[in-house]
C-alpha cells in the first residue's frame, strides 16, 4: 500500500505542484506589461490565474498523500518529514494568501482605469519575489524530500 500511496504522491506533486509553481512565476511579468499597456490584454493573465487557482486545490492531495505515506513508513516524527510538512504549509500560505489574492487584484485593475493599473503596478512587481518565496520553499522541501536526512538508504 505504501508503494501505492508514495506513487500517488509524487505524481499529485509532479502534476499540480509544477505547472502551479510554473504558472504563478508566469503571471507577474505579463502582469507588468499588461499594466503599463495602453490596452492591456488580459487573456493570458486569466488563464495564468484559473491555472494557478486549479492546480492550488489539486495541490491539496501532495500533503494529504504524503502524510498517508509519513504514516505507513512510520516516519512522522521525523524532523526531516516535520520541516517539509512545515515549510509546505508556509508554500500553501503563500500561495492561497498572498499570490493568488495579488493576482485577483492585478487582473481586476488591468481591465480598469490607468489610474487603477498604476496602484496595482507595485504589488505586481512585488509578486516575482513572493512567486520565487513559494519555488524556493518547494525546492527545499523536495529536497528534503530526497536526501532525508538520517536516511538508512545509503542515498
Amino acid at each position: 500500500m505504501n508503494k501505492f500511496l508514495l506513487s500517488v504522491h509524487v505524481l499529485a506533486a509532479i502534476i499540480f505542484v509544477g505547472p502551479v509553481t510554473v504558472a504563478a512565476s508566469m503571471f507577474p511579468p505579463l502582469a507588468r506589461r499588461a499594466l503599463a499597456a495602453d490596452q492591456p490584454e488580459t487573456a493570458e493573465l486569466k488563464v495564468l490565474h484559473r491555472i494557478s487557482r486549479g492546480y492550488a486545490i489539486g495541490g491539496l492531495s501532495v500533503p494529504v498523500f504524503g502524510i498517508a505515506v509519513g504514516a505507513g513508513l512510520g516516519v512522522l516524527t521525523d524532523y526531516w518529514l516535520i520541516v517539509s510538512m512545515i515549510l509546505t504549509a508556509i508554500a500553501a500560505g503563500v500561495l492561497a494568501f498572498v499570490v493568488l489574492p495579488a493576482q485577483g487584484r492585478v487582473l481586476a485593475a488591468a481591465d480598469g482605469a490607468p489610474e487603477a493599473r498604476d496602484r496595482v503596478l507595485p504589488q505586481a512587481k512585488s509578486l516575482s519575489m513572493t512567486t520565487g518565496v513559494f519555488a524556493l520553499l518547494w525546492a527545499v522541501v523536495v529536497v528534503l524530500m530526497i536526501v532525508r536526512p538520517g536516511s538508512t538508504t545509503g542515498v
